[in-house]
């Protein structure tokens, strides 16, 4: 049995494989690449079966971000030309979902740039919305920057399923991106999330000019701190931005570690999410094959992303399924608003 094989038992047996054994998939997957992915795939199709997870999000607070993280467009530290708006109105949100459904999502997700939420009007807009997201069958998630215990619990009363906050990276790399809070700070509000009994959806972004180490480092740390869902984003450069000229990652190192993640994370969801298909280009069906078995499709907060409609089709066509399905747009007079009627 090959070592491939051999590391691939053992993380469906044992479920936590070391920095060493990582470090050892990553050579032996740049040697060999498709048998590292058909592995993961493995793994991905004994822990997730062979559905796959849509998720939706809004960006509904844009801009003017006090954080001077060095991919973002929504910081205020750069001239960048993204669109700046304050907490977009319930209806509106709710009115996102709405198309989330149509589109088969299971999660819908409210994004709100800053460090946190500071006022008691938008926490009731947060609050309001979530409920109304549950009330159209999603599982509502939120990623409100930092949260503290209280403001967990709130959420959770509220009925929210899941809280979203990424590291970005690695605690030894983070400080090449960003210099305005702690990682400490990040660590703490998704322990908070973890104590209230929320869901926690947790990842980061490859291609900000960190190594394979400090990818290997990120995701010990999420498993340490018992994440459920692992949103991994490819860096879609910026222009003016301090990382706007970073070149791109080759699509098969980018397959690679979605692989390892897989391996060292066997039984949680891996969603592959932002710089997906610009950074895949036509290997992106290969990212379901790696081991990913979660999508965000439609919106990529700043930037428009992938149709709902080719992600189905494209699923379907790896002999997967998505969790949910399709509602079909009706041609009622409030334009597919509302279910139709006979």
């Amino acid at each position: 049995m090959n070592i491939i094989d051999k590391i691939k038992n053992r993380a469906i047996r044992e479920k936590n494989l070391g920095a060493d054994d990582a470090l050892r998939l990553f050579e032996e997957g740049a040697a060999r690449p498709f048998h590292l992915m058909a592995a993961a795939s493995e793994i991905r199709e004994h822990f997730k079966g062979n559905e796959v997870i849509l998720c939706s999000v809004i960006n509904a607070k844009s801009g003017k971000c006090s954080e001077n993280c060095a991919f973002c467009a929504q910081s205020s530290h750069y001239p960048t030309e993204v669109d700046a708006y304050p907490l977009r109105k319930v209806q509106e949100i709710i009115a996102e979902a709405e198309k989330a459904v149509r589109a088969g999502a299971e999660m819908f997700g409210i994004v709100t740039s800053g460090k946190r939420v500071r006022t008691r009007k938008e926490w009731t807009v947060i609050f309001r919305a979530v409920r109304g997201i549950n009330e159209l069958g999603l599982k509502a998630c939120v990623s409100p920057g930092i949260i503290d215990r209280e403001q967990a619990e709130s959420l959770k009363s509220a009925g929210l399923h899941r809280y979203h906050h990424n590291l970005e990276t690695s605690r030894s790399f983070f400080r090449n991106i960003c210099t305005t809070r702690a990682y400490e700070e990040d660590v703490e509000a998704l322990r908070a999330a973890r104590a209230a009994g929320l869901s926690v959806c947790c990842g980061g972004i490859i291609g900000l000019g960190e190594g394979i180490g400090h990818r290997i480092e990120l995701a010990l740390t999420l498993r340490e701190l018992g994440v459920d869902s692992v949103p991994i984003n490819i860096l879609n450069p910026v222009k003016k931005t301090p990382l706007g000229r970073t070149p791109p990652l080759p699509p098969l190192e980018i397959l690679i570690t979605v692989a390892v993640f897989r391996f060292m994370l066997p039984d949680r969801d891996i969603k592959l999410c932002g710089g997906r298909e610009q950074n895949l280009r036509q290997l992106l069906p290969l990212g379901l094959v790696a081991g990913a078995n979660s999508l965000m499709t439609e919106n990529d907060l700043t930037t428009p992303g992938r149709d709902a409609g080719l992600d189905r089709e494209m699923i379907e066509d790896l002999g997967l399924r998505a969790t949910r399905e399709a509602t079909p747009v009706c041609s009622c007079a409030d334009g597919g608003k509302g279910r139709c009627r006979p």
